[in-house]
């Protein structure tokens, strides 16, 4: 039988040296009585949930007991809630009453099923976010939103901000995203984890073993993109450009996403998609981490061509797997690509198109942006990093549960 391995913050010394091992070590060792408690809404789909599974094992490698409880909910809970994402987003919402009922009442049931008597309470984006009116807080709880907050629909922030302001901390992605709280907000961003299967070395053979068994051929310059089917990642603009593309250059499109189960709108769009589907664009809802590995190291080029986007993880895979990306110039997005020098940020299904052909034609191009991509996300997007983060700001909080002064407001690199 194969011997199990769990990664744990030693690994990442041929990364990240031994001085910042020894450093999350020392801020590690005064945390060591910690019980953390971490909830989201769900266990697969998107970056937050397989962020949350190699995080949770990288904090308990320090010695930092730390758990994570995924919320249940009908699926009116999930309507009403992929509504709220989406109004956080921008997006119109009719907040009705009865809608405040599904949402609050559901969070209610999960609260008395889940006995969150931690040290430190981790709340994930808005789904779980009322829980915290129904405990007595033993230690400081924190509400993590993972959401491109540039521009929330008023009458849903309006309503949310009362649950936010009784946390003692709020996490974002971006200082961009802050809002006006009552409550210190930080921001940081999320990062990848280089051993998973979704980011190991990976052969040639073992790729093509992938490839091959989807039946998607290499004989063309592959472009992929690799995401949750939601219209916030424009697969519809993604697939205009490739037709531009194709006019000039002959080459493979691959839209590969799953549908996780708090989006109920998944679907939807994953079956809209399908009449898209021709010989040369392939549209594929799997969940299968090493299919994603393949083709983020097989492509040509990694589009993610999103109109809103909390940070990408996505694009943090690819630029680690040394594959040139274009962007969507938003949110998180921005904050990892310096366009032009690790890879380019486009505004309209044009410039995607024209960024597309131009690193098809030029080899060199796409080496160079590729190198300088995974010497990013090596220095900047590593989960070692991600966790110091944590660990820094669990040793500012003081015994009133409050974060210090000079943590409020802060943005770490």
């Amino acid at each position: 039988m194969e011997e199990h391995k769990i990664y744990g913050i030693d690994d990442y010394e041929q990364y990240v040296g031994s001085e910042a091992i020894e450093r999350i070590g020392n801020k590690a060792s005064t945390l060591q009585d910690f019980h953390v408690a971490n909830v989201n809404a769900t266990y697969y789909g998107g970056g937050v949930a397989g962020l949350l599974s190699s995080f949770i094992l990288l904090m308990n490698s320090v010695g930092i007991k730390t758990g994570w409880r995924v919320i249940q909910g009908s699926p009116d809970f999930f309507s009403v809630t992929k509504k709220m994402h989406n109004a956080l987003q921008g997006a119109d919402i009719n907040l009705t009453e009865k809608k405040k009922h599904v949402y609050e009442s559901v969070i209610y049931e999960n609260a008395v099923r889940n006995h969150l008597d931690h040290d430190i309470v981790i709340i994930h984006d808005p789904q779980p976010l009322p829980m915290i009116e129904h405990y007595t807080k033993r230690g400081p709880w924190l509400w993590r939103c993972h959401i491109d907050m540039t521009s929330p629909n008023p009458i849903l922030w309006d309503y949310l901000k009362k649950f936010v302001e009784k946390y003692d901390g709020v996490i974002l992605t971006l200082k961009e995203y802050q809002r006006e709280l009552n409550t210190p907000q930080l921001a940081f961003q999320p990062a990848i984890d280089p051993f998973n299967v979704t980011n190991k070395e990976m052969g040639e053979e073992e790729m093509q073993e992938r490839l091959d068994h989807y039946d998607i051929p290499c004989d063309l310059p592959l472009v992929v993109q690799i995401s949750r089917f939601d219209r916030w990642k424009d697969p519809e603009g993604v697939i205009a450009a490739y037709k531009k593309v194709r006019k000039e250059v002959d080459c493979t499109l691959v839209l590969l996403g799953n549908i996780a189960t708090d989006d109920p709108e998944g679907k939807e769009v994953y079956e809209s998609l399908l009449e898209c589907q021709e010989d040369r664009i392939i549209i594929m809802s799997r969940q299968d981490s090493a299919l994603v590995n393949a083709l983020q190291r097989k492509a040509a080029v990694v589009v993610q061509k999103s109109k809103r986007e909390g940070f990408g993880l996505t694009v943090t895979e690819a630029m680690w797997k040394g594959t040139p990306v274009v962007g969507g110039n938003v949110g998180g997005i921005k904050k990892q690509i310096q366009d032009g020098e690790n890879g380019f940020l486009v505004s309209s299904v044009d410039e995607a198109a024209e960024r597309i052909l131009q690193l098809l034609r030029d080899d060199k191009l796409c080496k160079k942006i590729g190198k300088e991509a995974r010497e990013t996300v090596k220095s900047k997007y590593l989960l070692s990093r991600y966790l110091e983060n944590y660990l820094d700001l669990f040793n500012s909080l003081e015994t009133s549960y409050t974060i210090k002064s000079h943590m409020i407001g802060e943005e770490f690199s």
